[in-house]
Order: C-alpha cells, then sequence, then structure tokens
C-alpha cells in the first residue's frame, strides 16, 4: 500500500547546479579545475544527484568530508575522483584504497596505513597533504610540511597529488587575514618545490575565494555552496550569477479559527488578541526547521506571508493566514524559495535562527523527502537522497 510523502518535500533543481558549476568554471578560466563539494549529503540536496549533476557541468573531481561520503559515492555509481578532506583514521586504510577515494595524509601513522593497504591490495592511490596556514583545525604546521613529505615519498603505494589549505575568512568583506594564509601557503609550497616536490594540484580557494581572491584559483577551487546556488556571505562580491537548487515545500494541513485569548504551542509562548485564521504546516525541528523560528519567521501560502504563531513543535508548526483570503487544506506552503511574488530565502531562514545559510540546507532530516528536477537522467526521489 503506498504511502504519501508529500505533505513535505524538497525540490531539488539539478539544471541549477548544472548552471552554477558551468558559470563558476567560466569564471575561474579553462586551466583550472572546479571540485564540487558534496559533503554532508551534497549541502542537503542529496550527494549523489548532485554530484551527478556538478560533473555533467564540467566539474573534473568530487570533495567530501568523509570517508564514508565518499564510500557511499562509490556505491551510488560515481567514478570521479573523490577528495576525502577531513581526517581519516588508520582503521579506514583499506577501504580508501578498495573505494580509489584520495586521502588529506597528515599523520605518520595514516600514511604507514595506507601504505600497508596498498601493498594487500596491489594498488597505488593519490594522497593530498593539508598545510594549516592559519584556520586552526586540521592539517601540518608549515614548518612540519617538507619533513613530512620526505617521509610519505619513501612508502610504496603513496603517490603525492595535492597540497592545500584552506581558508578562515574568505567569505568576509576584510580579506587580509585569507591574503596572509595564502602568503604563507605559497612560502611553503616555495619550501616543497626547492625539497624536490612536484605538486601537480595546488589549491587553496574555497567558495568564497573562488569568487573574491582570483589570485587563490590556482590549477583547482573547492566550490560547496556556491554550486548549489547560494553565495558564501552578504560580504562576498557577486561576479557570477548563481540560482538557488533548493525549494522547499508542504501543505497546509489544518485550516480553523481560534477565538481571542487562546494560547498556541507548547510554553504558551503566543495568545491570540483577536479571532485568527491558523493553519498548520507539516515542518518542525525533527525534519531540521529550527526551534528559534518560533515567533520569528514566517511561510509562503498563496503568495503571502503568513507569521509562524507560538513555539515550532518537532513535526509542525502553526501559522496565521487572518489576512490571507481562502486558505484551504492541502494549499501549498513555500518554506524556502518562491511564490507568486514573494521570496524567503536560506539566508533569511538562517537570519531568524542567528545562524547561517549552510546550516539551513545542510540540517535538513532523512524524512524531508527530495525531489529532483531537471535531471539528464533519471533520478529516484527519495527520503535523503
Amino acid at each position: 500500500m503506498r504511502v504519501s510523502l508529500e505533505l513535505l518535500w524538497a525540490e531539488v533543481d539539478l539544471s541549477a547546479i548544472r548552471h552554477n558549476v558551468r558559470a563558476l568554471k567560466a569564471w575561474v578560466g579553462p586551466r583550472v579545475e572546479v571540485a564540487a563539494v558534496v559533503k554532508a549529503n551534497g549541502y542537503g540536496h542529496g550527494a549523489v544527484p548532485a554530484s551527478q549533476a556538478a560533473l555533467e557541468a564540467g566539474a573534473s573531481r568530487l570533495a567530501v568530508g568523509w570517508v564514508a561520503e565518499g564510500s557511499a559515492l562509490r556505491q551510488g555509481g560515481i567514478t570521479a575522483p573523490i577528495l576525502v578532506m577531513g581526517y581519516s583514521l588508520p582503521e579506514d586504510a583499506p577501504a580508501i584504497v578498495y573505494y580509489d577515494l584520495t586521502p588529506t595524509v597528515c599523520s605518520r601513522d595514516m600514511a604507514l596505513a595506507l601504505s600497508d593497504a596498498c601493498q594487500v591490495q596491489g594498488k597505488e592511490i593519490p594522497i593530498h597533504v593539508k598545510v594549516d596556514t592559519g584556520m586552526g583545525r586540521f592539517g601540518l604546521l608549515p614548518e612540519e610540511v617538507v619533513g613530512f613529505l620526505k617521509e610519505v615519498a619513501r612508502l610504496p603505494g603513496l603517490r603525492l597529488e595535492g597540497l592545500w589549505t584552506h581558508f578562515a575568512t574568505a567569505d568576509e568583506g576584510d580579506k587580509s587575514y585569507a591574503r596572509r594564509q595564502f602568503a604563507l601557503y605559497q612560502e611553503v609550497l616555495r619550501e616543497v618545490e626547492a625539497a624536490g616536490f612536484a605538486i601537480p594540484l595546488r589549491h587553496a580557494a574555497n567558495s568564497g575565494a573562488a569568487l573574491d581572491l582570483p589570485e587563490t584559483h590556482l590549477d583547482m577551487v573547492r566550490c560547496g555552496i556556491a554550486i548549489y546556488g547560494l553565495y558564501p556571505s552578504a560580504e562576498v562580491s557577486r561576479p557570477v550569477s548563481l540560482r538557488p537548487a533548493l525549494t522547499l515545500k508542504g501543505r497546509v494541513g489544518h485550516v480553523r479559527t481560534l477565538p481571542a485569548g487562546f494560547s498556541i504551542s507548547y510554553g504558551r509562548t503566543f495568545t491570540t488578541s483577536r479571532p485568527t485564521r491558523v493553519a498548520l504546516v507539516p515542518i518542525g525541528y525533527g525534519d531540521g526547521y529550527h526551534r528559534l523560528h518560533s515567533n520569528r519567521g514566517a511561510v509562503l501560502i498563496r503568495g503571502r506571508r503568513a507569521p509562524i504563531l507560538g513555539r515550532v513543535c518537532m513535526d509542525q508548526c502553526v501559522v496565521d493566514v487572518t489576512d490571507i483570503p481562502g486558505v484551504r487544506d492541502g494549499d501549498e506552503v513555500v518554506i524556502i524559495g518562491r511564490q507568486g511574488d514573494e521570496v524567503i530565502t536560506a539566508e533569511e531562514v538562517a537570519a531568524w535562527a542567528d545562524t547561517i545559510h549552510y546550516e539551513v540546507v545542510t540540517g535538513l532530516t532523512s524524512r524531508v523527502l527530495r525531489v529532483y528536477r531537471g535531471a539528464e537522467s533519471t533520478l529516484p526521489a527519495r527520503p535523503g537522497a
């Protein structure tokens, strides 16, 4: 028996992802590779479909956070190179080699484990080394890089392909710290090359740097949020026209009129001051819609804004439709996106919760059905895809 999952869904426009990748490729030029970052389930858009769309549009490789994300892409039929940007355990080495992933290696133990796994499986794999130029999160300190590369060079099965760093403030208007990081990275590159190492893929630029700091493009840029049509921040310039790929929709579950003096939702944080026509919207923090949107957010119904009344619950919230004529059960609700002349952006939704739009889209949980539009091949529409 079919169960309807159409009370809440995210429409992902794969043609928008393709447009964004093509626009970014045109911006960085033909000599610079674009790596599409598809970690965190493709920033909530669906890792496998987003990967396929990005590769169709000319991205040459993918990047993920963890080994499990890379192996899932392989199991989903993706054959392009996949860079694992995050920390991997030595215990992950056999899977990295088996799935032909490209790990970021910053410890002797990890390098030894990978070399052993390569010898057991009869393979050679490319590796990238990360230098921490000021993010303070993961990577070798600049003075450690040359010595580490000399150790790795003695290990069979490992081929040095890339050296990279990550900017802490490329999405801010003041680029002075990012430029300082880049200067330090360039100094490390000179030391590495002087020590006799060739680096085929030098990369530093994330989406913010790809848009604002063309001198950091080097051999490859790693674009995440931008390929989904979202600019890194309001402080980043917009030399490329991006199209948001995700629209979050639902259906009005129930409409009724509450009398004046009636409290709504947990904690009674809102009480009606007049007879109020309210609609139930089937989204809550169990879907990734933040509780901080309570009494602050709004949705679109019939092309007009309907404010959230009271607290957002796990599965649903209540909105005010008193001033929106004709609202009925089953009407379309737009939670992120455009309806008529009105639009609610992921950035606006983030502002209601005092967070960033990255969290808004990546936080959508697996029970939000993803429906794919604009596919060049047939794709499933399934929760969490």
